[in-house]
């Protein structure tokens, strides 16, 4: 009897959709033969997959739980084979039969790639170097050794499975399987590629350039295709995404497609009004304070943000001021401020907590208190 599907991936048999994705994504990571080189792991890993694909199918797992498992009787099942099997035994082949082939598409990539704030507004070129498989430059993907050839299986004589008669309640009912010499290639490698093992593929470290556009934000990912792995006997490669993440700038913060900045002035500019040149990305603007200017103001200057990605236009530049109040008053700056107070009748100083019926004041303080 073949083993039970949940027990292979280590889960019970309520388990959730994700849980069992997670099951899968964990024991892939240490038997995936890239990842470990132990042909018992292989061979684990191929019995992992086999009860995925079914369980991860909501149809196949409802066949499976019922006792039909489309790779042999389930737990507890009926003992028929697979649900295929057992239509065809009574009405004929419900698929075609065949070997399967050698050359399979290789697997999708995902990076990490960390880049500036500058290089997200103007797009980059940058070389990765990166692990992947490429073909193997000795037998160029044919998975044999140089001068030899694959030879047709012995056992299923170039079909790629094998039948087998089984009794049931029902008589007798045949069955289809994978052959067990060739795993249902059709043939079989007399003399594999001592470079590649017979896989037609070798791991190796790869340059390659990546154009990333701009406007680009953390998480944004960038597919290049067919950069990815190549497959099992020189199949078409993968695609390879890149995961991009953007540095935290020192003077920036961006919140989507637009750009905020802090700027400290003294009190006596932002009560008398001044100018002064700001240093954007990408630029230089001459900023306009106006006199009487307030902490907390927000000067906007359009079109001075990050590029919308794949679309045109920029995001805006959000620039809050902040008044600094002096300190550290000698003898002869206390008294010019005293005596502006007196002129300002601000010597005899009375607070009232403000009234909060006003929706602008409302704004001040949510702000206030959520601002990051």
């Amino acid at each position: 009897m073949a083993n039970d599907f949940y027990d292979v991936l280590g889960v019970d048999s309520e388990a959730s959709s994700d849980e069992i994705k997670k099951a899968y994504r964990k024991l892939a990571r240490e038997l995936h033969p890239d990842l470990n080189p132990d042909p018992a792991a292989s061979e684990k890993f191929k019995e992992v997959t086999t009860a995925y694909e079914t369980l991860s199918d909501d149809q196949k797992r409802r066949m499976y739980d019922l006792g039909f498992s489309g790779n042999g009787p389930s737990a507890g099942g009926f003992g028929f084979g697979g649900l295929g099997d057992f239509v065809d035994a009574f009405f004929g082949s419900t698929q075609q039969r065949g070997p399967r082939s050698r050359t399979r598409r290789g697997q999708d990539a995902l990076i990490r790639l960390d880049i500036e704030l500058l290089d997200a507004l103007t797009g980059i070129n940058k070389d990765l170097t990166v692990e992947t498989a490429v073909v193997c430059n000795i037998c160029n993907g044919s998975c044999c050794a140089p001068g030899t050839s694959p030879s047709m299986c012995s056992m299923c004589r170039g079909r790629g499975d094998v039948q087998a008669v089984q009794r049931s309640l029902l008589g007798q009912v045949v069955s289809s399987r994978p052959c067990p010499q060739c795993s249902g290639f059709g043939t079989v490698l007399p003399s594999p590629c001592a470079e590649c093992s017979g896989e037609g593929r070798v791991r190796t470290r790869a340059t390659l350039n990546a154009q990333i556009p701009p406007g680009v934000d953390t998480g944004t990912r960038v597919q290049l295709v067919g950069r990815g792995e190549v497959g099992p006997g020189g199949g078409d490669a993968g695609d390879l995404y890149l995961e991009i993440v953007v540095k935290q700038h020192k003077s920036f913060h961006r919140s989507g497609d637009d750009l905020q900045s802090v700027v400290t002035i003294p009190m006596s500019a932002a009560s008398l009004g001044t100018s002064f040149e700001f240093k954007t990305l990408d630029a230089s603007e001459q900023i306009l304070v106006k006199a009487g200017t307030q902490s907390g103001t927000v000067i906007l200057l359009r079109g001075r943000g990050m590029p919308r990605l794949r679309r045109e236009g920029r995001g805006d530049l959000h620039i809050e001021i902040v008044v600094q109040t002096p300190t550290g008053l000698n003898d002869e700056q206390k008294g010019i401020l005293k005596k502006f107070s007196e002129l300002r009748k601000e010597d005899s100083l009375v607070v009232e907590p403000e009234k909060l019926n006003d929706s602008g004041l409302f704004s001040k303080l949510r702000d206030a208190f959520t601002r990051p």
